[in-house]
């Protein structure tokens, strides 16, 4: 046992560089995926829902419900392949690198779920104030806007906050393609020094640190909608 803390500690001196520029790429790849996935995803939301379709086009409304019930039905791992092998192919004309197919992939797959969470979340405002708000004579986009949306602001931000929490874990899955995130960087270092358990703890201390911090905060922001 003493040796493997004293090769942890070696191997953190000599190399953290590495697993913070890992951590860097991990939650940058978060961040972005949360953001385009929270766009899409609320896009996907209006289709969904007819009395909110922007184009008055139902087919829309399935199409959507299709895409949402086959990503969501699909394993993330598989998704990113597909990506990573289809999308260069259907745009050869742009120069994709390996982060840029597996980020739409991620895009792609969070996007389903937070449409999701958008869907629970507006359900969740009283019906009532929907009501109230028609009777006053707003049109069914204002009272979505001026109505409805904000009051789903409460519902919708801790889960969307907890989404990435997930996503960080689940950039992990990218390490199959040496995307630059934590566990390509702990492919990296136990390549380099031919070892497998230290550079595993050390990343999943990392991620550990994270996800727990980013978990807290996350609970603080619910009280505090809460009370509010």
């Amino acid at each position: 046992m003493g040796n493997v803390i004293d090769n942890i500690v070696k191997v953190w001196t000599n190399y953290s560089h590495l697993f913070m520029q890992g951590l860097g790429v991990t939650i940058a790849l978060s961040i972005v995926t949360v953001i385009m996935g929270s766009i899409f995803g609320f896009l996907l939301m209006l289709l969904r829902r007819s009395r909110f379709n922007i184009f008055r086009f139902r087919p829309l409304n399935f199409i959507a419900a299709a895409y949402i019930e086959i990503i969501r039905g699909t394993p993330m791992l598989l998704q990113l392949y597909f990506f990573y092998f289809l999308l260069p192919e259907m745009v050869p004309f742009l120069d994709l690198s390996k982060l840029t197919c597996c980020l739409v992939a991620m895009c792609v797959n969070s996007a389903a779920y937070v449409s999701e969470v958008f869907r629970s979340g507006i359900e969740a405002v009283d019906k009532g104030q929907t009501e109230a708000a028609r009777s006053l004579g707003l049109s069914s986009r204002q009272t979505m806007i001026h109505v409805v949306l904000p009051q789903a602001v409460k519902n919708v931000l801790p889960a969307l906050c907890n989404e990435f929490i997930m996503m960080i874990k689940d950039t992990s899955l990218a390490s199959t393609f040496f995307v630059g995130e934590l566990m390509s960087v702990y492919r990296t270092v136990s390549g380099i020094l031919f070892l497998t358990i230290e550079p595993l703890i050390i990343v999943g201390i990392i991620y550990f640190i994270v996800t727990f911090v980013l978990s807290k905060c996350v609970r603080l922001l619910e009280m505090k909608l809460t009370v509010a």
